[in-house]
Protein backbone atom coordinates (compact mmCIF):
# COMPACT_ATOMS: atom_id res chain seq x y z
CA UNK A 1 0.00 0.00 0.00
CA UNK A 2 1.60 3.58 -1.11
CA UNK A 3 2.11 5.98 1.94
CA UNK A 4 0.12 9.22 1.94
CA UNK A 5 2.07 11.92 0.44
CA UNK A 6 3.28 14.84 2.94
CA UNK A 7 0.67 17.23 2.02
CA UNK A 8 -1.86 14.73 2.79
CA UNK A 9 0.19 13.80 6.15
CA UNK A 10 -0.10 17.17 7.16
CA UNK A 11 -3.90 17.75 6.20
CA UNK A 12 -4.60 14.88 8.21
CA UNK A 13 -2.45 15.54 11.23
CA UNK A 14 -3.88 18.96 11.43
CA UNK A 15 -7.75 17.63 10.82
CA UNK A 16 -6.56 15.16 14.36
CA UNK A 17 -5.37 18.15 16.27
CA UNK A 18 -8.28 19.83 15.67
CA UNK A 19 -10.87 17.16 16.55
CA UNK A 20 -8.97 16.76 19.48
CA UNK A 21 -6.85 13.77 19.34
CA UNK A 22 -3.77 12.76 20.78
CA UNK A 23 -0.19 11.77 19.58
CA UNK A 24 0.27 14.63 16.67
CA UNK A 25 1.07 17.79 16.76
CA UNK A 26 4.90 18.57 17.29
CA UNK A 27 5.75 15.01 15.95
CA UNK A 28 6.36 12.14 17.58
CA UNK A 29 6.38 11.85 21.21
CA UNK A 30 9.91 10.71 23.06
CA UNK A 31 9.94 7.42 23.47
CA UNK A 32 11.56 6.49 27.05
CA UNK A 33 15.09 4.19 26.77
CA UNK A 34 13.09 1.06 28.70
CA UNK A 35 12.90 -2.34 28.69
CA UNK A 36 9.76 -3.85 27.17
CA UNK A 37 10.18 -5.83 30.79
CA UNK A 38 10.57 -2.59 32.56
CA UNK A 39 7.40 -1.19 30.81
CA UNK A 40 5.42 -3.93 31.95
CA UNK A 41 6.50 -3.72 35.69
CA UNK A 42 5.10 -0.12 35.61
CA UNK A 43 1.70 -1.74 34.81
CA UNK A 44 -0.73 -2.37 38.23
CA UNK A 45 -4.73 -2.76 37.05
CA UNK A 46 -5.56 -3.81 33.85
CA UNK A 47 -9.25 -3.50 32.18
CA UNK A 48 -10.49 -4.77 28.82
CA UNK A 49 -13.33 -2.40 26.72
CA UNK A 50 -14.68 -5.75 25.68
CA UNK A 51 -17.63 -6.38 23.43
CA UNK A 52 -17.33 -2.64 21.87
CA UNK A 53 -15.09 -1.85 19.69
CA UNK A 54 -14.37 -5.52 18.86
CA UNK A 55 -18.07 -5.93 17.76
CA UNK A 56 -18.99 -7.77 14.48
CA UNK A 57 -21.46 -8.27 11.68
CA UNK A 58 -21.17 -11.72 12.31
CA UNK A 59 -23.17 -11.81 15.79
CA UNK A 60 -26.28 -9.56 14.49
CA UNK A 61 -29.19 -11.26 15.00
CA UNK A 62 -32.24 -10.66 13.63
CA UNK A 63 -35.66 -12.94 14.10
CA UNK A 64 -33.04 -15.74 15.08
CA UNK A 65 -30.84 -15.40 12.22
CA UNK A 66 -27.76 -13.58 11.34
CA UNK A 67 -27.67 -11.11 8.67
CA UNK A 68 -24.73 -10.55 7.15
CA UNK A 69 -25.68 -7.52 5.41
CA UNK A 70 -27.10 -5.25 8.06
CA UNK A 71 -26.22 -2.04 8.91
CA UNK A 72 -22.88 -0.49 9.90
CA UNK A 73 -21.59 -1.71 12.26
CA UNK A 74 -21.26 0.24 15.81
CA UNK A 75 -19.67 -0.03 19.04
CA UNK A 76 -23.66 -0.33 20.54
CA UNK A 77 -23.92 -3.70 18.61
CA UNK A 78 -23.80 -6.23 21.33
CA UNK A 79 -25.27 -4.14 24.13
CA UNK A 80 -22.65 -1.97 25.07
CA UNK A 81 -23.40 2.00 25.57
CA UNK A 82 -20.97 4.35 22.97
CA UNK A 83 -17.58 4.63 25.15
CA UNK A 84 -17.22 7.55 26.59
CA UNK A 85 -13.55 9.67 28.43
CA UNK A 86 -15.61 9.22 31.91
CA UNK A 87 -15.46 5.75 31.73
CA UNK A 88 -11.73 6.24 31.68
CA UNK A 89 -11.39 8.62 34.36
CA UNK A 90 -13.52 6.74 36.53
CA UNK A 91 -11.18 3.51 35.94
CA UNK A 92 -8.06 5.62 36.89
CA UNK A 93 -9.51 6.82 39.58
CA UNK A 94 -9.96 3.23 40.90
CA UNK A 95 -6.59 2.26 40.51
CA UNK A 96 -6.24 1.45 37.27
CA UNK A 97 -3.30 2.39 34.77
CA UNK A 98 -3.67 0.19 31.67
CA UNK A 99 -6.21 -0.59 29.57
CA UNK A 100 -7.10 -3.30 26.02
CA UNK A 101 -8.87 -1.89 23.71
CA UNK A 102 -9.69 -5.01 21.42
CA UNK A 103 -10.36 -3.95 17.84
CA UNK A 104 -12.41 -5.57 14.94
CA UNK A 105 -11.38 -4.01 11.54
CA UNK A 106 -13.27 -6.11 9.07
CA UNK A 107 -16.74 -4.65 8.95
CA UNK A 108 -14.66 -1.34 8.18
CA UNK A 109 -13.47 -2.33 4.86
CA UNK A 110 -13.32 -0.56 1.54
CA UNK A 111 -11.73 -1.07 -1.74
CA UNK A 112 -7.72 -2.80 -1.01
CA UNK A 113 -8.36 -2.99 2.46
CA UNK A 114 -8.61 0.53 3.19
CA UNK A 115 -10.02 1.56 6.48
CA UNK A 116 -13.49 3.03 7.27
CA UNK A 117 -12.11 6.88 7.87
CA UNK A 118 -15.06 7.50 10.31
CA UNK A 119 -13.79 3.95 12.00
CA UNK A 120 -10.22 4.86 12.45
CA UNK A 121 -11.09 8.21 13.42
CA UNK A 122 -13.66 6.66 16.28
CA UNK A 123 -10.56 4.26 17.35
CA UNK A 124 -8.46 6.72 17.90
CA UNK A 125 -10.53 9.03 19.47
CA UNK A 126 -11.30 6.14 22.19
CA UNK A 127 -7.58 5.51 22.16
CA UNK A 128 -7.22 9.16 23.65
CA UNK A 129 -9.62 9.03 26.14
CA UNK A 130 -7.32 6.44 27.93
CA UNK A 131 -3.88 7.75 26.34
CA UNK A 132 -4.64 11.41 27.50
CA UNK A 133 -4.88 9.84 30.99
CA UNK A 134 -1.78 8.79 30.97
CA UNK A 135 -2.54 5.15 30.66
CA UNK A 136 -1.28 2.76 28.99
CA UNK A 137 -3.65 1.37 25.70
CA UNK A 138 -3.07 -1.69 24.00
CA UNK A 139 -4.77 -2.14 20.39
CA UNK A 140 -4.99 -4.89 18.51
CA UNK A 141 -6.56 -7.01 15.20
CA UNK A 142 -9.43 -9.10 17.49
CA UNK A 143 -12.31 -10.82 15.90
CA UNK A 144 -10.67 -10.80 12.27
CA UNK A 145 -9.35 -13.91 13.64
CA UNK A 146 -12.42 -14.68 14.76
CA UNK A 147 -13.90 -18.56 13.77
CA UNK A 148 -16.56 -17.42 11.77
CA UNK A 149 -14.79 -16.94 8.06
CA UNK A 150 -18.47 -16.65 6.15
CA UNK A 151 -18.82 -13.84 7.87
CA UNK A 152 -15.56 -12.25 7.14
CA UNK A 153 -12.92 -13.31 9.81
CA UNK A 154 -9.92 -14.16 7.67
CA UNK A 155 -6.76 -14.43 9.95
CA UNK A 156 -7.17 -17.59 10.13
CA UNK A 157 -7.52 -18.51 6.45
CA UNK A 158 -3.73 -18.13 6.78
CA UNK A 159 -3.58 -21.65 6.89
CA UNK A 160 -5.55 -22.58 3.29
CA UNK A 161 -3.84 -18.60 1.38
CA UNK A 162 -1.18 -17.77 3.63
CA UNK A 163 -0.33 -14.93 1.07
CA UNK A 164 -4.34 -13.50 0.70
CA UNK A 165 -4.01 -13.51 4.54
CA UNK A 166 -0.90 -11.37 3.98
CA UNK A 167 -1.33 -9.01 2.07
CA UNK A 168 -4.39 -8.09 3.73
CA UNK A 169 -2.49 -7.79 7.43
CA UNK A 170 -0.06 -5.95 5.62
CA UNK A 171 -2.48 -3.43 4.54
CA UNK A 172 -4.48 -2.85 7.54
CA UNK A 173 -1.42 -2.99 10.20
CA UNK A 174 0.05 -0.38 7.92
CA UNK A 175 -2.79 2.31 8.61
CA UNK A 176 -2.90 1.43 11.60
CA UNK A 177 0.84 2.02 11.83
CA UNK A 178 0.53 5.59 10.13
CA UNK A 179 -1.86 6.84 11.85
CA UNK A 180 -0.95 5.95 15.67
CA UNK A 181 3.25 6.41 14.78
CA UNK A 182 3.61 9.48 16.67
CA UNK A 183 2.24 8.26 20.16
CA UNK A 184 4.66 7.51 22.64
CA UNK A 185 5.56 4.03 24.76
CA UNK A 186 2.22 4.41 26.18
CA UNK A 187 0.78 3.00 22.82
CA UNK A 188 1.41 -0.69 22.54
CA UNK A 189 0.07 -2.75 19.15
CA UNK A 190 -0.94 -6.49 19.82
CA UNK A 191 -0.53 -8.94 16.49
CA UNK A 192 -3.99 -10.33 16.75
CA UNK A 193 -6.52 -12.42 18.98
CA UNK A 194 -6.66 -16.30 19.77
CA UNK A 195 -5.27 -17.59 16.31
CA UNK A 196 -4.10 -21.29 15.87
CA UNK A 197 -4.32 -23.44 13.17
CA UNK A 198 -6.10 -26.56 13.88
CA UNK A 199 -6.75 -27.59 10.55
CA UNK A 200 -3.06 -27.94 9.86
CA UNK A 201 -0.26 -30.25 11.34
CA UNK A 202 1.01 -28.93 14.72
CA UNK A 203 4.55 -27.88 13.53
CA UNK A 204 3.24 -26.13 10.50
CA UNK A 205 0.34 -24.62 12.64
CA UNK A 206 2.73 -23.25 14.60
CA UNK A 207 5.33 -22.16 11.91
CA UNK A 208 2.18 -19.98 10.25
CA UNK A 209 1.64 -18.32 13.30
CA UNK A 210 5.54 -17.25 14.10
CA UNK A 211 5.70 -16.41 10.55
CA UNK A 212 2.34 -14.01 10.54
CA UNK A 213 4.00 -12.78 14.00
CA UNK A 214 7.19 -12.09 12.61
CA UNK A 215 5.68 -10.10 9.46
CA UNK A 216 3.73 -8.03 11.99
CA UNK A 217 7.29 -6.59 13.32
CA UNK A 218 8.73 -6.33 10.36
CA UNK A 219 5.98 -4.07 9.15
CA UNK A 220 5.50 -2.10 12.25
CA UNK A 221 9.83 -1.52 12.59
CA UNK A 222 9.54 -0.39 9.02
CA UNK A 223 7.35 1.90 9.60
CA UNK A 224 7.25 5.60 10.89
CA UNK A 225 7.73 7.81 13.33
CA UNK A 226 7.82 6.12 16.89
CA UNK A 227 6.97 2.67 15.38
CA UNK A 228 10.64 1.38 15.25
CA UNK A 229 11.14 1.55 19.28
CA UNK A 230 7.24 0.66 19.54
CA UNK A 231 6.73 -2.14 22.58
CA UNK A 232 5.24 -4.63 21.17
CA UNK A 233 2.47 -7.23 21.91
CA UNK A 234 2.64 -11.01 20.44
CA UNK A 235 0.34 -13.49 20.41
CA UNK A 236 1.12 -16.78 21.90
CA UNK A 237 -0.63 -19.94 19.99
CA UNK A 238 -4.47 -19.29 20.78
CA UNK A 239 -3.12 -17.75 23.69
CA UNK A 240 -3.20 -20.21 25.41
CA UNK A 241 -0.73 -20.92 28.30
CA UNK A 242 -0.38 -24.38 27.49
CA UNK A 243 0.59 -24.33 24.06
CA UNK A 244 2.06 -21.07 24.12
CA UNK A 245 4.99 -22.05 26.15
CA UNK A 246 5.61 -25.25 23.94
CA UNK A 247 8.70 -24.98 22.25
CA UNK A 248 7.65 -24.76 19.03
CA UNK A 249 6.49 -21.12 19.67
CA UNK A 250 8.75 -18.92 19.13
CA UNK A 251 9.37 -15.14 19.69
CA UNK A 252 9.55 -12.98 16.26
CA UNK A 253 13.32 -11.36 15.55
CA UNK A 254 13.72 -8.30 16.78
CA UNK A 255 16.16 -5.26 15.89
CA UNK A 256 14.84 -2.93 18.78
CA UNK A 257 14.15 -6.06 21.16
CA UNK A 258 10.84 -4.46 22.87
CA UNK A 259 8.51 -7.83 22.25
CA UNK A 260 6.18 -9.41 25.05
CA UNK A 261 4.55 -12.10 24.81
CA UNK A 262 0.51 -12.07 25.36
CA UNK A 263 -1.64 -15.54 26.60
CA UNK A 264 -4.54 -15.79 28.28
CA UNK A 265 -6.02 -17.37 31.36
CA UNK A 266 -9.72 -18.66 31.33
CA UNK A 267 -9.01 -21.74 33.32
CA UNK A 268 -11.09 -23.83 34.08
CA UNK A 269 -12.87 -22.85 31.22
CA UNK A 270 -16.06 -24.11 32.65
CA UNK A 271 -15.93 -21.65 35.47
CA UNK A 272 -14.65 -18.91 33.78
CA UNK A 273 -16.97 -19.10 30.90
CA UNK A 274 -20.23 -20.83 30.63
CA UNK A 275 -23.35 -21.12 33.15
CA UNK A 276 -22.04 -23.91 34.85
CA UNK A 277 -22.90 -23.05 38.57
CA UNK A 278 -20.30 -24.00 41.08
CA UNK A 279 -17.59 -22.56 43.49
CA UNK A 280 -13.98 -22.02 42.88
CA UNK A 281 -11.15 -22.14 45.30
CA UNK A 282 -10.14 -25.27 45.98
CA UNK A 283 -6.64 -26.42 47.04
CA UNK A 284 -6.51 -28.34 43.66
CA UNK A 285 -7.75 -25.45 41.50
CA UNK A 286 -5.79 -22.70 43.23
CA UNK A 287 -2.58 -25.03 42.78
CA UNK A 288 -3.54 -25.35 38.90
CA UNK A 289 -3.70 -21.50 38.86
CA UNK A 290 -0.40 -21.35 40.74
CA UNK A 291 1.21 -23.60 38.34
CA UNK A 292 -0.16 -21.88 35.43
CA UNK A 293 1.67 -18.59 36.96
CA UNK A 294 4.95 -20.80 37.20
CA UNK A 295 4.60 -21.97 34.02
CA UNK A 296 4.74 -18.39 32.30
CA UNK A 297 7.56 -17.17 34.44
CA UNK A 298 9.84 -20.10 33.91
CA UNK A 299 9.46 -20.15 30.15
CA UNK A 300 9.66 -15.83 29.81
CA UNK A 301 9.82 -13.82 32.71
CA UNK A 302 12.75 -15.88 33.53
CA UNK A 303 14.39 -15.54 30.10
CA UNK A 304 13.96 -12.40 30.14
CA UNK A 305 10.88 -12.06 28.39
CA UNK A 306 8.24 -10.04 29.65
CA UNK A 307 4.25 -11.00 29.67
CA UNK A 308 0.79 -9.66 29.56
CA UNK A 309 -2.42 -11.95 30.21
CA UNK A 310 -4.26 -10.16 27.84
CA UNK A 311 -7.70 -11.41 29.03
CA UNK A 312 -8.57 -13.40 32.36
CA UNK A 313 -11.53 -13.57 34.19
CA UNK A 314 -15.34 -14.79 34.80
CA UNK A 315 -17.51 -13.45 32.83
CA UNK A 316 -20.41 -15.65 34.67
CA UNK A 317 -21.23 -14.92 37.97
CA UNK A 318 -23.15 -17.43 39.20
CA UNK A 319 -21.42 -17.44 42.42
CA UNK A 320 -20.24 -13.81 43.37
CA UNK A 321 -17.61 -14.90 46.04
CA UNK A 322 -15.72 -17.20 43.70
CA UNK A 323 -15.31 -14.75 41.05
CA UNK A 324 -13.93 -12.50 43.45
CA UNK A 325 -11.79 -14.85 44.84
CA UNK A 326 -10.73 -15.86 41.76
CA UNK A 327 -9.92 -12.53 40.31
CA UNK A 328 -7.97 -11.46 43.45
CA UNK A 329 -6.12 -14.55 43.71
CA UNK A 330 -4.92 -13.99 39.63
CA UNK A 331 -4.37 -10.68 39.93
CA UNK A 332 -1.90 -10.89 42.95
CA UNK A 333 0.19 -14.39 41.69
CA UNK A 334 0.76 -12.35 38.01
CA UNK A 335 1.67 -9.10 40.19
CA UNK A 336 4.44 -10.75 42.24
CA UNK A 337 5.52 -12.15 39.41
CA UNK A 338 5.90 -9.12 37.34
CA UNK A 339 3.20 -9.92 34.84
CA UNK A 340 0.60 -7.58 33.93
CA UNK A 341 -2.91 -8.98 33.88
CA UNK A 342 -5.73 -7.79 32.30
CA UNK A 343 -8.82 -8.19 33.30
CA UNK A 344 -12.24 -9.15 30.31
CA UNK A 345 -15.13 -7.51 31.27
CA UNK A 346 -17.78 -7.61 28.39
CA UNK A 347 -19.57 -4.62 30.33
CA UNK A 348 -20.98 -6.92 32.94
CA UNK A 349 -18.86 -6.01 35.61
CA UNK A 350 -18.43 -2.07 35.32
CA UNK A 351 -21.58 -0.31 34.66
CA UNK A 352 -20.62 2.07 31.62
CA UNK A 353 -23.56 4.20 32.42
CA UNK A 354 -22.80 5.16 36.23
CA UNK A 355 -18.49 4.31 36.01
CA UNK A 356 -19.31 2.45 39.45
CA UNK A 357 -18.61 -1.45 39.95
CA UNK A 358 -21.60 -4.19 39.99
CA UNK A 359 -19.28 -5.91 42.26
CA UNK A 360 -17.63 -3.48 44.65
CA UNK A 361 -15.93 -6.08 46.45
CA UNK A 362 -14.40 -6.93 43.56
CA UNK A 363 -12.71 -3.39 42.95
CA UNK A 364 -11.22 -3.70 46.33
CA UNK A 365 -10.35 -7.11 46.21
CA UNK A 366 -8.24 -6.45 42.89
CA UNK A 367 -6.43 -3.31 43.94
CA UNK A 368 -5.63 -5.38 47.60
CA UNK A 369 -3.92 -7.54 45.26
CA UNK A 370 -1.54 -5.28 43.83
CA UNK A 371 -1.08 -3.52 47.16
CA UNK A 372 2.46 -5.05 47.88
CA UNK A 373 0.64 -5.80 51.52
CA UNK A 374 1.70 -8.79 53.33
CA UNK A 375 -1.87 -10.63 53.73
CA UNK A 376 -3.58 -14.15 52.74
CA UNK A 377 -6.23 -13.96 50.02
CA UNK A 378 -9.13 -15.29 51.56
CA UNK A 379 -12.63 -16.15 50.07
CA UNK A 380 -15.56 -14.37 50.81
Amino acid sequence: MKRKSKLTAVILCAAAVCSGFGGCGNGPEEMRDISSMELVKEMTLGWNLGNSLDVCNADRDSDGEIDENAADVDETLWGNVPTTKEMFEALKEDGFDSVRIPVTWRDHLGEDYTIDSKWMDRVQEVVDYAYDLDMYVIINLHHDGGGDPEFGAWIRNASTDYEGVLEKYKAIWNQICDRFENYGDRLIFESMNEVGFDDMSEDAAYDTLNNLNQEFVDIVRASGGNNPQRHLLIAGYWTDVAKTCDSRFKMPEDPAERCIVSVHYYTPWEFCTTNINYEWGTAEEVAVMEGKVQDMVENFVNKGIPVIVGEFGTGVWNEEASGVYFTEMFTKLCHENSIAPFMWDDGAQFNRETCEWNYPGLLEAMNRAVSGEDYEVVKG
